[in-house]
């Protein structure tokens, strides 16, 4: 199936008309609460394989004690560690963020890289990571594809990819440019309230008669 530029502007639109605004995800969060690159680095890769409000919990407990990447850069793995102690994998991530603050430190100024390329060198950064820090911390076009987005972008249609990367690039050639920086957050929220992984609200859903996933489903029922 073909999808349109203007297809997808009205699936986002229509998505968007759903979602409870105050319903904001992790990431939209930490940019709109601190507005800095190094915040939602931390945050991004903190909040992997965890829930969104151990995240936040975690982040304001580290970001409480130390002030940016120079502080961060002088602490302990294991300060770090009772700090961010509800994050999943949070031992290995203390070590991770500690040395993540020090390149940033010592190779950078302390100023995180506004790059793809310079970002995806940092440990523990993927193009998920990196994406989400060119647009919650700097504002520019980029689509961050988690396991929500690949999987509501396939599921509705929009895209028909294996892995999170190839959906990157699909919907960067069907997503108008500019709707790239909120289409994250959309698909997260639209994820986490109605096109759940597990039983998906398709009553409440106004886009369902245009979603592959419903037709399937219809046609079983």
């Amino acid at each position: 199936m073909l999808v349109l530029k203007v297809e997808v502007e009205e699936i986002v639109s229509e998505v968007e008309k759903m979602l409870d605004r105050d319903d904001k995800t992790a990431l939209r969060d930490l940019k709109e609460r601190h507005r800095d690159p190094f915040v939602v680095l931390i945050g991004t890769i903190l909040s992997q394989r965890t829930r969104d409000e151990k995240t936040a919990v975690a982040v304001n407990k580290l970001f409480e004690r130390f002030k940016g990447a120079e502080d961060l850069a002088e602490a302990s793995p294991e300060e770090v560690e009772e700090l961010i102690k509800g994050v999943g994998f949070y031992r290995s991530k203390s070590r991770s963020v500690v040395e993540v603050a020090k390149i940033i430190r010592d190779k950078y100024g302390g100023v995180v890289p506004s790059d793809m390329e310079e970002l995806l060198r940092l440990p523990s950064v993927g193009r998920k990571t990196a994406n989400c820090v060119l647009v919650y911390g700097y504002g520019m076009e980029a689509i961050p594809v988690d396991t929500h987005v690949h999987r509501i972008a396939n599921r509705i249609g929009i895209v028909k990819t294996k892995t999170p990367e190839e959906t990157e690039t699909r919907l960067k050639e069907v997503v108008p440019v500019k709707l790239w920086r909120v289409l994250n957050d959309r698909f997260v929220s639209f994820g986490r309230s109605i096109c759940k992984p597990i039983r998906p609200k398709c009553e409440i859903c106004s886009i369902k008669r245009g979603c592959e996933y419903y037709k399937k489903v219809r046609k079983k029922g």
